[in-house]
């Protein structure tokens, strides 16, 4: 009786080990938190999603601006029936990075793709990014789908498409967060999409490897903000809360007063470790995310490489 008893217990815990294995391996579902910022117009929001999404209900269709990381274009499509019945139509990248393009693979190969022309460039590569480490080898979504979600249309420093409420204005500044950045501006609305040259109130991601320059980020910035007039809402690459046109000059100052410090440093014959373990965040910049240390100096090394 006992040996049964064993036995049985043995089994159970058997089964319930072969289940735990079996839940712990199961995907953590795709949750997008989207916020309404008019009652055509919304924000996809997700902490492991990739960039934010935005997406403009017009009268017959659907345009999406960026569309996150691999696995997500289908869950976008998904959130987007549960506001509307209407096709998505057109998707507009901001730049190439895989957390705002790799969706575009599970869209319709009916729906128009556009991009800077310097972006639809460097997505033909996906070259690894500049200060993010590489987990495996590299990899091109794009190339593993036969070309499927490349871009379809491009523009070099403005196009518009749509007319008169449904007009949307496409702006390329200059060389930033990648040398391909697109800004997108909803006139009507009086909303801009900046993508990841202002990805939120941090240090920014400069990917060399993609064009992305310490040097010239701060003028590009100010440029859009000087350039692009009668914008309430700026919705940055990944902040989870929207932004303002005085916060975009600000974002611009920044970026200029960090390439003046490092400028400054290289002329005293500073180290690039001496700069990243010194500099500090202005106390003018309050509210701005820490530096982490390996951006810091990657951007240090990527300005000095271009005072060269």
């Amino acid at each position: 009786m006992r040996r049964i008893l064993c036995l049985i217990v043995l089994s159970i815990f058997g089964v319930l080990s072969i289940s735990l294995a079996a839940l712990q391996q199961q995907p953590a579902p795709k949750v997008i938190d989207v916020d309404k910022i008019k009652d055509n117009f919304y924000v996809f929001k997700g902490a492991s999603s990739g960039g934010n999404t935005a997406v403009f209900i017009e009268k017959d269709g659907v345009v999406v601006v960026d569309t996150k990381n691999p696995g997500w274009g289908q869950p976008i499509l998904d959130k987007i029936k549960t506001l509307t019945n209407k096709p998505v139509t057109t998707i507009i990248n901001t730049h190439t990075h895989g957390d705002h393009v790799s969706g575009n693979v599970e869209f319709p190969a009916t729906v128009d793709i556009i991009t800077q022309e310097n972006t639809k460039l460097n997505m033909r590569e996906m070259r690894p990014v500049t200060g993010i480490a590489q987990q495996g080898p590299p990899t091109n979504i794009f190339k593993e789908n036969n070309g499927r979600g490349m871009p379809k249309k491009t523009f070099k420093d403005k196009m518009s498409i749509g007319k008169g409420d449904e007009r949307i204005d496409l702006y390329y500044f200059g060389r930033g967060h990648t040398n391909g950045d697109a800004w997108v501006v909803f006139p009507a609305l009086r909303i801009m999409h900046a993508g990841d040259i202002f990805s939120g109130k941090n240090l920014p991601l400069l990917d060399a490897n993609n064009g992305g320059s310490g040097v010239e980020i701060g003028n590009s910035l100010q440029k859009a903000a000087d350039t692009i007039k009668n914008i309430d809402v700026v919705i940055t690459g990944h902040a989870m809360t929207t932004m303002t046109m005085a916060d975009l000059r600000e974002y611009a100052a920044f970026n200029k007063d960090f390439l003046a410090d490092v400028r400054d440093a290289k002329k005293a014959g500073k180290s690039v470790d001496e700069v990243a373990g010194s500099w500090k965040i202005p106390e003018k910049y309050k509210g701005y995310a820490a530096a982490a240390p390996a951006r810091l100096k990657a951007n240090v090394q990527i300005v000095y490489d271009e005072l060269k």
